[in-house]
């Protein structure tokens, strides 16, 4: 199995607040097509106006509100089990606060060189509006992809993905993506050897499936995309 296991640090961000970063970090800026993965989880301070160019972000709660509000007159507060998006495109200047306390996903996902400089835009997605499948001992919660609530200029499939104790799961990997599970709470094996714990990754580049087991109450993110395959130049809020 071609996989490699990373543990988000703990980095400051925004005003006062601290996240859990998956990436960038130094030695590990990206994996395309995916620029920024932060974990948060707050009820002070937040993320004042700052700017935005050349990729779309997914905000997804798992508890409490945030308020996006921007320089277009775009504004919401998205609540949890529900996701905004926005793309930057050729420059946005928002802000996401809290709405009390806060905590959920900050994905950012590279526009194609091609779509740089496209009209900013806003969407958010209620928990109402994103479809849940259920199985046996499984709830899949469809963010982004063939069931998503969510658009996106790019491929992916982002899933939010809940796991009884002794559960499993065996998905496909859609044909031509790569990506990686992260997991939130819990625990999993990966497989029959890898194990995973709050707050890491498992990266896969060549797998066309993966196996999950959980061996207690497990929350994961299940996160594919089709590589842009073109330079990524990123620096501080600017993907160019």
């Amino acid at each position: 199995m071609s996989i490699s296991i990373r543990t988000a640090n703990t980095v400051p961000e925004g005003d006062g607040v601290s996240v859990k970063r998956l990436m960038p970090v130094q030695r590990f800026l990206n994996f395309d097509p995916f620029v920024l993965w932060d974990h948060f989880d707050i009820d002070s301070g937040g993320f004042p106006p700052h700017p935005h160019r050349g990729f779309e972000a997914i905000t997804y709660m798992f508890a409490g509100g945030m308020q996006h509000k921007d320089n277009l007159g775009n504004k919401g507060t998205v609540h949890a089990g529900g996701a905004q998006r926005f793309t930057a495109g050729s420059g946005i200047v928002h802000s996401e606060m809290p709405d009390g306390s806060a905590a959920g996903i900050q994905l950012w996902i590279n526009l194609p060189r091609r779509l740089k400089q496209i009209k900013p835009a806003y969407q958010q997605a209620e928990k109402g509006d994103i479809r849940e499948q259920l199985r046996e001992g499984v709830s899949i919660a469809h963010i982004v992809g063939e069931l998503g609530a969510i658009e996106l200029h790019s491929k992916v499939e982002y899933l939010d993905i809940h796991m009884q104790a002794m559960s499993s799961l065996e998905r496909a990997i859609p044909a031509g993506m790569r990506g990686f599970i992260y997991v939130v709470d819990g625990e999993l094996t990966l497989g029959d050897d890898n194990t995973l714990q709050t707050g890491q990754a498992a990266f896969v580049e060549t797998e066309t499936s993966l196996t999950l087991k959980a061996s207690g109450d497990t929350r994961l993110m299940w996160c594919f995309g089709e590589p842009h395959q073109e330079p990524i130049h990123q620096h501080g809020p600017f993907v160019d």
